[in-house]
């Protein structure tokens, strides 16, 4: 296993336990004391971090996209597709779904979302984060209409 793939997993496993309090515990005062810290994003922050320090034309690469000759896209593309750059996208990503997700609960809480739509919501902040927030201003769409 390389360091990368350890790198991919650890960001996906760090987000894992604010994912289920949030969840399963979602008034729970360790849950509010854990989601009001950031720990539930830095890890894959750290990881994306570390992942640029061991392979710094990560960055370089990167910047070198926006001139590539085939236009930016396919500069992104080619700067992306490295092990390091997968590694780095998905730490990236993580550390926004969870941010997200973190956001949808606390406003899920703070505008009394049904349960269930708000569970929906936290499930999909994460595994697809638009369909969360999607998910959310449906739950605020009915809770304003006082559907539920």
């Amino acid at each position: 296993m390389t360091i990368y793939e350890i790198a991919f997993i650890l960001s996906t496993i760090w987000v894992g336990p604010f994912w289920f309090a949030m969840m399963l515990k979602p008034h729970d005062e360790k849950t509010v004391r854990m989601m009001n810290q950031p720990f539930f994003f830095t890890g894959p922050v750290l990881i994306w971090f570390i992942t640029m320090f061991i392979c710094p034309s990560g960055l370089s690469d990167f910047a070198a996209s926006f001139s590539d000759e085939n236009g930016f896209i396919v500069g992104l593309a080619k700067s992306l597709s490295s092990e390091a750059g997968v590694t780095a996208l998905w730490a990236h990503m993580v550390a926004g779904d969870i941010f997200a997700t973190r956001w949808i609960w606390k406003k899920s809480i703070e505008k009394k979302i049904n349960p269930i739509l708000r569970n929906v919501a936290l499930f999909f902040g994460v595994m697809l984060m638009p369909v969360g927030i999607l998910f959310y201003a449906l739950g605020l769409i009915l809770v304003k209409k006082k559907k539920i």
